[in-house]
């Protein structure tokens, strides 16, 4: 199975059957990629973290993989200061790619009843492929997908 398969996969069994949001699953599918545990509290600190808590602010698709590159920088010994900056980067280059940080400008049609479900499905794929490749840039190699 290719990256691209394998997001797909994992992102379509997150969202409807696990019924997380997209700054968990992102989390989720980019340790499983970059081969870092996410341990269950963090998942759990992500709960809220999809747009807010629907207020519609920063995106949890930029949020989820903002937590990775702070906890895949630490496990390799990386200052602060270093991380942050990647974090900036990672954040330009969303925006730059998918011209916001923010869910409301992102996901227009907000969180209700009229909007059920999760019609980011094809913008988490592509966010998360984006953070995969920010990784794999500055780790200096490619993941790949057993």
């Amino acid at each position: 199975m290719d990256q691209k398969e394998l997001i797909q996969k994992r992102i379509s069994v997150y969202y409807w059957q696990d019924d997380i949001n997209c700054a968990a699953a992102s989390l989720k599918v980019l340790g499983e990629i970059c081969n870092v545990t996410i341990c269950d509290q963090v998942i759990d600190a992500a709960t809220g973290m999809h747009g807010a808590g629907e207020y519609g602010a920063q995106c949890g698709l930029v949020e989820g993989p903002l937590m990775f590159l702070g906890i895949w920088g630490r496990n390799r010994r990386h200052a602060d200061r270093e991380i942050a900056g990647w974090c900036h980067a990672f954040a330009r280059q969303f925006e730059e790619r998918f011209h916001s940080l923010l869910c409301r400008e992102l996901r227009p049609r907000g969180f209700g009843p009229h909007n059920p479900g999760h019609p980011c499905e094809c913008l988490t794929c592509n966010a998360i492929a984006l953070a995969v490749e920010f990784v794999a840039a500055l780790d200096g190699r490619k993941y790949h997908v057993s």
